[in-house]
């Protein structure tokens, strides 16, 4: 049941035990992080990144074994939970993704997201940060002291112009 996908890709020379083995020992030498840095150089260099606009998005996953960083799930009775804060740059490229446990509030992830971000390079002087809802309003105060400008969801923009408000 757990580690299904490196099943499919074992075989008679290289098990499943193996390939886990060894992207662990990747990962703790840094070299999956070392080949993410590079492919991001390289579709900068051939598509280029589009980091005037950063969206930053959360989600919650189930993580029934636990880990160094699975928390209590508030939307899964409770049950072991991971969250991924994830910036992505205006083409919907991933730059950046922080785990958290699943009971972290979504602005206490905000400012380690977009710190994750500048590992890619310099950042234009002032990019623009779209938010999810989760993210909208106790955000404000950290792109704030970040100088970081901030657009709120679109469906939160166009409820509050329907209601006389500006957006």
């Amino acid at each position: 049941m757990f580690g299904c996908g490196y099943r499919r890709i074992a075989d008679h020379s290289c098990s499943a035990t193996t390939l886990r083995r060894r992207r662990d020992e990747w990962i703790t030498a840094g070299v999956a992080e070392q080949l993410r840095l590079a492919v991001l150089a390289a579709y900068d260099r051939l598509l280029g990144l589009e980091v005037e606009h950063l969206s930053v998005d959360g989600c919650i996953t189930k993580a029934p074994c636990g880990g160094q960083v699975a928390g209590p799930s508030p939307v899964d009775s409770r049950r072991q939970g991971l969250k991924r804060s994830v910036a992505t740059e205006a083409g919907g490229i991933p730059l950046a993704a922080i785990p958290a446990p699943a009971n972290q509030c979504d602005d206490g992830l905000l400012a380690a997201t977009l710190d994750a971000v500048t590992v890619i390079g310099p950042l234009p002087k002032r990019p623009t940060v779209h938010l999810d809802a989760g993210y909208d309003q106790p955000c404000r105060a950290v792109l704030a002291d970040g100088a970081w400008p901030a657009r709120p969801p679109r469906a939160a923009s166009r409820h509050r112009s329907r209601r006389g408000a500006v957006g």
